[in-house]
């Protein structure tokens, strides 16, 4: 995406359609445009591995298969297709037929031949276990053709996909037992270290994640093959790619594994310039997002600038007395993508709802509105009428939902990822009105048709 443009799009899982899969994903693409958005903006497609989580998955290169319903396609590319995937997803086959033999136990509790990959037990494995292998490839294959075709009858459309891609991968992954050199891990393969974030506005005792850090110093010495071929997965199914957490890129919140919580750790230096620079040589342009949310340091910014990556901004955020807080919309930049909530905010209306009465009349104020019931609205006209680049609004909060609907609550376990909408919700008018507001802040003049 080139961000001289001036956008507007919508965040919405395909989970959160009404059939909870991409079964309905044309007549979400017609509503998309005809709201006037250009861009959809989705989580990451992956295979959550416990619970609904997609920044917790199997594979960083595989998808869900289950949000591809009823796939066919012509097996006459596969070989090919096959051929080019090969890096990943022979590994990727592996492991979620051994997982699916060991009753989905994790890799570092398989028999210690297959935990280790001994290439004798590996290769019987390949022989005996060929039809499900092959089951597993041919799925995937599936998916990437249909979302090939979903991704030409967007751009017909005039509308950018555009992907999330978390930082870090999960332990019990495809990635770690195929590259365990990669990461951080002692003999038995379970993490020394593991990821998150300290204490902050969403968590008194920070976020521990639990995934494995990587292995820098190895990672480089091979000029980050893994890490290269990782975006040129997500390049070949997005226009644009989300790096949540892009922090970890200059540094990253490294827990002691034995610690239970994310107070005690240390921020440990990543080579971040090395990495976007190996991968704009391979790429030519890097059409990347930074995720820079929360307490971001000056070394961050400055990776972000020196690779020419928009930004984020949260309008939710914008609301305190410090004039230089970089959520006010006088303070948002054209490099920037700009929402009023993401999936790990609540709502607009839930958190308007639950805001103290002294906070309210602060945001009226700032937003210069009267009337209460008119908050949520101005949200959305203060996001869309911003500088920003892309402004990018939830769906919950364009159908003006509440804490009913919130995605995802950080640091929680249950609950989340669940939220859908039914077609019969939407307001006939629903469209037309988004698009009103969407021309009034002139971001459809770039809309194109290839």
């Amino acid at each position: 995406m080139n961000f001289d443009t001036h956008r507007a799009g919508l965040l919405l899982h395909p989970t959160s359609l009404p059939s909870g899969t991409l079964a309905d994903v044309d007549r979400w693409l017609d509503f998309l445009q005809a709201a006037g958005g250009s861009v959809w903006q989705m989580l990451p497609l992956g295979i959550p591995l416990t619970g609904l989580s997609p920044y917790q998955c199997a594979s960083a290169f595989a998808v869900d298969p289950g949000l591809f319903p009823d796939v066919s396609a012509d097996m006459r590319g596969f070989a090919d297709w096959h051929r080019r995937q090969a890096h990943w997803l022979d590994d990727f086959a592996r492991f979620m037929v051994i997982k699916s033999e060991q009753g989905t136990a994790s890799w570092t509790t398989w028999p210690a031949p297959l935990r280790d990959r001994d290439e004798r037990t590996l290769a019987a494995f390949d022989i005996s276990h060929a039809d499900k292998l092959k089951a597993v490839m041919v799925e995937q294959y599936g998916a990437a053709m249909h979302w090939q075709g979903i991704r030409e009858r967007a751009a017909a459309r005039g509308i950018q996909l555009f992907g999330d891609m978390p930082i870090f991968v999960a332990h019990d992954s495809a990635d770690v037992w195929a590259q365990r050199g990669q990461f951080l891990l002692d003999a038995a393969g379970e993490p020394t270290v593991v990821a998150g974030v300290p204490p902050d506005y969403f968590s008194e005792t920070g976020q521990r994640w639990g995934n494995p850090h990587y292995d820098w110093n190895a990672m480089q010495a091979d000029g980050f093959a893994w890490w290269r071929a990782r975006l040129r997965a997500h390049f070949e199914w997005f226009d644009l790619v989300r790096i949540d957490h892009f922090r970890g890129l200059a540094a990253s919140w490294t827990i002691p594994a034995s610690e239970p919580t994310a107070i005690l750790g240390e921020w440990v230096e990543a080579p971040g310039a090395a990495l976007l620079q190996a991968i704009a040589d391979e790429q030519g342009e890097l059409p990347l997002v930074a995720e820079d949310l929360g307490i971001i340091t000056s070394d961050v910014t400055a990776l972000r600038h020196q690779f020419g990556l928009p930004g984020m901004a949260v309008l939710q955020f914008a609301f305190d007395a410090h004039a230089d807080n970089p959520h006010k919309p006088e303070n948002v930049q054209p490099d920037t993508v700009y929402y009023t909530g993401t999936h790990d905010n609540d709502t607009t209306l839930g958190w308007w709802q639950a805001l103290p009465d002294e906070a309210r009349q602060q945001v009226m104020r700032q937003l210069g509105v009267a009337e209460p019931d008119a908050v949520p609205d101005a949200m959305l006209d203060t996001v869309l009428q911003s500088r920003a680049a892309l402004a990018i609004l939830p769906m919950q909060d364009v159908m003006r939902l509440g804490s009913e609907a919130r995605m995802n609550t950080p640091g929680t376990d249950n609950g989340n990822w669940t939220w859908r909408f039914d077609w019969d919700e939407l307001p006939s008018d629903l469209a037309s009105r988004l698009l009103e507001k969407i021309q009034k802040a002139h971001r459809c003049e770039t809309r194109t048709q290839p």
